[in-house]
């Protein structure tokens, strides 16, 4: 199978690209054959689950450069100031196409943007619906994606590994400058065969890693992919340590993923408490509750190690119900769902793994380090976030570096020719794997050695202790990988232990606090 462009990933990243792509070439009247393969519905992934917002400079008292401030403040030091002042000031540009192309965001009765503040913003500028933006931006982009006579959307299709001249049979290493990719080998999970997808240029728009820990938020196809297939195939990879993990999702051990309470809830007002209704946060930062991500995930952690409590609460009830209910339906709905009313119970919550600041490196234009290979979204490493992401920054990243993606792939287009000598996929000698067990309990060991040792806090003996088991995984795995016909649970088990081989590798490298980083013996 042939395609012009493949889209791996149906997240705002991977549909904004190939919607633009489409459409471009539509209006010329020029026939294009875009691809976009998703391993479950294409409305499954990371930025269905996006509740707060996305954020961009909209109003007259705010600016770029107060944006810019708080992006490299959050960051820590880590940012690429050029790359933070083109995403903040492209901001504005994309906000306007989202709603060209059908997204709502809620607005005031004078019908200005109603504009929420989350921690390290200096002031409002989160554009939002309800408390379900990213799943609004998905509905609105698969509509225009779905209705798009170029595109072709292949649901419950799993792709294996990017080709590259490895597959042909040549030597790629890390440092080899004419690396290129061919497309990808794409399993076909409705009728479980191999196919080979030949392209011309490939986006890996796959999202995060959330599912190597125990408590994510990330939905269950967030395993990682996209970055596990790049490492393979001798891509840069950087910024591994930095996992970002939300202070509040719910505590509900049964919940997988972990629900998400918005850090818009804490920008409205809400104030963490300790098990004895006394707020803590002032004791750690003079932002308190709206004192940046990392800061507030290890507070809540030093005040769960004090007390042995497995959560802190968050304190909604001074907010009336009506604007609970208006700003926050499903957040509100949710905890009712479990016994809890915001206007009168403290909420329990409890920090999870939410995001991955490091991952593909990319230029300005989201090319990786492999020719005719792009990357966008949480998979992608684009300076933008340093060593801790900004509240709301991660969809209008992903807007903008698809949005450059897309400027330099119809550029190219014409100049790229089909590889026609990509050998079928071969898997003589494998036999179905009837030892399930095998394959899930592994996966719960590789997320119990993630979370206990490579967490919100590390120190040197966690580090060495989880890089040597995750070798042991590593080879238990591999052999199972090699042995057996190809499944999605072995695949995606194949990806987790990269990725946390690199999440792992990275922090122990590592020899200073900084951001999301931190390990009590580098001092």
């Amino acid at each position: 199978m042939k395609t012009d462009f493949l889209i791996i990933g149906s997240g705002i990243a991977g549909l904004s690209y190939a919607y633009k792509i489409a459409e471009h070439f539509y209006q010329r009247n020029q026939i294009v054959n875009v691809t976009i393969i998703t391993k479950v519905n294409e409305d499954e992934g990371n930025t269905k689950y996006a509740q707060g917002g996305i954020a961009a400079v909209t109003k007259e008292n705010d600016s770029f450069i107060n944006h810019i401030n708080d992006t490299l403040i959050a960051g820590d030091g880590l940012c690429n100031e050029k790359v933070v002042q083109m995403v903040v000031e492209s901001a504005p540009e994309r906000i306007k196409e989202l709603i060209s192309w059908g997204t709502n965001f809620d607005k005031k009765t004078d019908g200005d943007f109603d504009l929420a503040k989350e921690g390290g913003h200096s002031d409002n500028r989160i554009l939002h619906f309800k408390d379900y933006t990213g799943n609004e931006i998905e509905r609105a982009l698969i509509e225009r994606v779905s209705n798009h006579p170029y595109i072709t959307v292949l649901n419950h299709h799993f792709a294996i590994d990017i080709i590259t001249q490895h597959h042909l049979g040549e030597k790629v290493t890390h440092s080899s400058i004419n690396k290129k990719c061919f497309g990808a080998y794409v399993l076909n999970r409705k009728t479980n065969t191999v196919f080979t997808l030949n392209a011309k240029i490939t986006l890996l728009a796959t999202g995060g890693i959330g599912q190597a820990y125990l408590n994510t938020t990330n939905p269950t196809v967030a395993t990682g992919d996209g970055i596990a297939m790049a490492y393979r195939a001798k891509a840069l990879i950087q910024n591994m340590e930095f996992v970002q993990f939300h202070p509040t999702a719910l505590y509900h051990p049964i919940d997988n993923p972990s629900f998400l309470i918005s850090e818009a809830v804490r920008g409205a007002g809400g104030i963490l408490r300790d098990e004895k209704g006394v707020a803590f946060m002032g004791n750690y930062d003079v932002r308190k509750d709206l004192a940046p991500r990392d800061i507030v995930a290890r507070a809540i952690d030093a005040e769960m190690k004090l007390s042995g409590n497995h959560f802190v609460y968050l304190d909604t009830t001074m907010m009336e119900k009506s604007f609970l209910e208006s700003h926050f339906p499903t957040i509100f709905s949710k905890c009712l769902s479990i016994g809890i009313d915001m206007t009168k119970d403290f909420v329990p919550v409890v920090p999870a793994a939410h995001y991955l600041c490091g991952g593909i490196a990319v230029d300005i234009n989201a090319k990786t380090s492999i020719h005719n290979l792009y990357a966008s979204g949480e998979c992608s490493f684009t300076g933008l976030h340093g060593a801790n992401r900004l509240a709301s920054n991660s969809l209008i990243e992903a807007l903008v570096f698809s949005h450059r993606a897309f400027l330099e792939g119809i550029s190219l287009f014409s100049s790229i020719d089909f590889n026609t000598s990509i050998p079928e996929w071969n898997d003589e000698g494998t036999y179905y794997q009837n030892e399930k067990i095998l394959v899930s309990q592994t996966k719960k060991e590789l997320q119990t050695i993630l979370s206990n040792y490579v967490g919100i806090v590390r120190s040197n003996e966690r580090l060495e202790r989880a890089l040597n088991r995750l070798k042991l995984i590593y080879e238990e795995s591999e052999r199972l990988y090699e042995n057996s016909k190809i499944s999605v649970d072995i695949c995606e088990l194949r990806n987790l232990r990269s990725v946390a081989y690199l999440v792992t590798k990275a922090a122990a490298e590592r020899k200073n606090n900084v951001g999301l980083h931190y390990n009590v013996d580098n001092f």
